[in-house]
């Protein structure tokens, strides 16, 4: 069950940035302090990461642990009580799965 009502969850996720995260940054900011070259929201790659170095074959995504899954015991029940769950769990099934092929 949402804790939250629907405007202020709406108002919430309006706010979530997709591009261009202040995590992001600072990690395009270090690689480039460190004369990596890098490419951004890469679309040729499945998922798009944020950043991937080309030249190592090193594909990044800077996601929330929500999406990698963390606590997934006790996430998933969550996701199973709220809204369209067969996406929200079958979406994160899929990047977990996309990321471990990187790996």
């Amino acid at each position: 069950m949402d804790s939250l009502t629907p405007e202020q969850r709406h108002k919430n996720m309006k706010s979530i940035k997709s591009k261009d995260t202040e995590i992001e940054r600072i990690l395009r900011k270090a690689l480039r302090d460190k004369g990596y070259g890098y490419r951004k929201n890469y679309k040729a790659l499945p998922g798009c990461p944020d950043i991937v170095l080309v030249k190592y074959q090193i594909a990044i995504f800077c996601d929330s642990e929500f999406f990698h899954g963390k606590d997934w015991e006790i996430l998933k029940p969550k996701l199973e009580n709220g809204k369209n769950p067969e996406f929200w769990i079958n979406k994160i099934i899929c990047i977990s799965l996309h990321l471990s092929s990187f790996a």
